[in-house]
């Protein structure tokens, strides 16, 4: 290390930084490199650069001889089409014929570096053929024939359901050889001497094509024939649960279907809507039938059907319902005729401002439309509204429907504390209003009044069980929808729901 090194004493005492090396430290030339230096003698190795340029120059001196043979073969070509411009006005006339002249053109080719010789043949001008061209009208032979031009006239056949697996033969009309043209004889003989199975495997094929579709929409009749009278066999043995009628009450679709002309699956196709509140999609594979048909079924029958049961919504007769008057009500309450409440139905939001507004309700927090529904004390619906929006008020739909019409003087009528407002305008009209007690803020009502509220809302339970009734059929559940469609029919729907629950068992027993 002393030897190799400068300023080694220096650099251990702490004087220097650096540590400075010998020259002879590092040795700059080796033994084992032999060839490093260049030889100068010829018979040593050369350089890789001097090859590559020798290379280069014999690749350059190639191309060069290339090019000139390629320039001289395009003077060559020049020359020749000189002498054939020269030699053609002096030439023969054109119904000669003249022998083609013949020269040989020098080609090389860069891959092989071989000169390959080429006969162009040429000829002139004036020994042109001229061809004898024939229209496709004058020609007695037809170029192509369409199904509907063919001398064969294809009819298919087709299918009957008893012999779905069998496929009869295509059958042709065949002109005779006396009516037929020459030009129809022509074609026919043409197409059999071309091919003698083109239009027969074409017929075929067309008779198969027809054959299939008519299986398959044969197959589809009847897997809809066999849906519907599945669904029509367990609507007749549950039709309680599926539309709404009790069983003993199952000829009533027949007598539907005689007032209305309507058909029986479609009668219980929209009794099915109601009461199951189907999608049209379900409603489609259960009857047979499309989507929009199913649809179109719904809107135009509903209102029909509701006409007819109308009806069952009895009409107060204040001797019958003293006959009928359950025993809560015979001892303070016998002057009761009916029970009132008001029945709130959810529906979709409307596209007008306006219309949002009308049928907001703040008690359901939703667009809604209320309807008033009437009972007598034994749980039977004697009166059902037309629809009102949501924000009108109970007193209000009251005022403004038939119903205080249709009760008979001096009866009672048994209400809840929204219909405050109404009592003075039943007194003008000679009847008599039975509600809760009102509660005034920060006052206690008495014993009496506590008692007589008891009293109240034990006997106007039976418009809540009717209205549960009602909730039953599931398109006028409390949390459904009703669509915008659905909306302007929705007066008949409540009409033949009510209708029905009048035909199920008492509410009282």
């Amino acid at each position: 290390m002393e030897k190799d090194t400068i300023n080694y004493m220096q650099y251990k005492m702490g004087f220097s930084k650096k540590i400075l090396l010998t020259e002879d430290a590092v040795p700059t030339k080796f033994h084992c490199q032999e060839d490093r230096k260049r030889p100068l003698s010829d018979a040593g190795l050369s350089r890789g650069a001097y090859v590559k340029r020798k290379r280069m120059d014999l690749v350059n001196t190639c191309l060069q001889s290339q090019n000139a043979t390629e320039a001289q073969a395009e003077s060559l070509q020049k020359d020749e089409s000189l002498i054939q411009d020269i030699i053609e006005p002096q030439g023969l006339s054109r119904t000669q014929d003249r022998e083609t002249i013949t020269n040989s053109i020098i080609t090389a080719e860069k891959s092989v570096q071989v000169t390959i010789k080429e006969n162009v043949h040429h000829r002139s001008k004036s020994v042109q053929t001229r061809c004898q061209t024939i229209s496709i009208s004058t020609s007695p032979m037809k170029v192509s024939t369409s199904r509907s031009t063919s001398p064969f006239k294809i009819k298919p056949c087709s299918l009957r359901p008893s012999q779905s697996e069998i496929v009869k033969a295509v059958k042709r009309n065949v002109f005779l050889e006396d009516e037929k043209s020459d030009s129809d004889i022509s074609c026919i003989e043409s197409g059999r001497h071309l091919s003698p199975f083109v239009t027969k495997s074409a017929s075929s094929s067309s008779g198969l094509t027809d054959s299939d579709s008519n299986v398959t929409d044969a197959n589809e009749n009847i897997e809809k024939l066999e849906c519907l009278k599945i669904t029509m066999r367990s609507i007749s043995k549950k039709p309680m649960m599926y539309v709404g009628i009790p069983k003993e009450c199952y000829f009533l679709i027949k007598l539907l279907h005689k007032h209305t002309s309507i058909k029986v699956e479609h009668i219980l196709l929209c009794l099915k809507k109601i009461r199951m509140n189907s999608t049209f999609s379900e409603l489609d594979d259960n009857f047979g039938i499309s989507l929009s048909y199913a649809s179109k079924l719904f809107l135009q029958n509903i209102p029909i059907i509701a006409s007819v049961l109308r009806p069952f919504i009895v009409k107060i007769d204040k001797k019958l319902v003293k006959k009928n008057l359950p025993i809560s009500f015979r001892h303070n309450y016998h002057n009761v005729s009916c029970i009132i409440d008001c029945l709130e139905i959810n529906i979709q939001k409307p596209s007008k401002a306006l219309h949002q507004s009308l049928t907001w309700s703040e008690y359901k927090k939703g667009n809604t439309v209320k309807y008033l529904v009437s009972c007598t004390p034994n749980g039977l619906v004697n009166y059902v509204s037309h629809g009102f929006g949501g924000r009108t008020s109970d007193a209000t739909i009251v005022e403004n429907c038939n119903f205080l019409d249709g009760l008979p003087q001096g009866s009672c009528c048994l209400a809840d504390r929204g219909f405050k407002h109404l009592e003075q305008i039943l007194l003008e009209k000679g009847l008599k209003l039975l509600r809760p007690p009102s509660v005034n803020a920060g006052a206690k009502l008495s014993k009496t009044e506590v008692r007589q509220t008891k009293i109240i809302a034990s006997l106007r339970i039976h418009i809540e069980r009717v209205i549960r009734r009602l909730r039953e059929f599931h398109i006028l559940k409390q949390h459904s929808v009703i669509n915008t469609n659905i909306r302007r029919i929705l007066d008949h729907v409540i009409i033949i729901a009510c209708a029905l629950i009048n035909l199920q068992d008492s509410l009282i027993k």
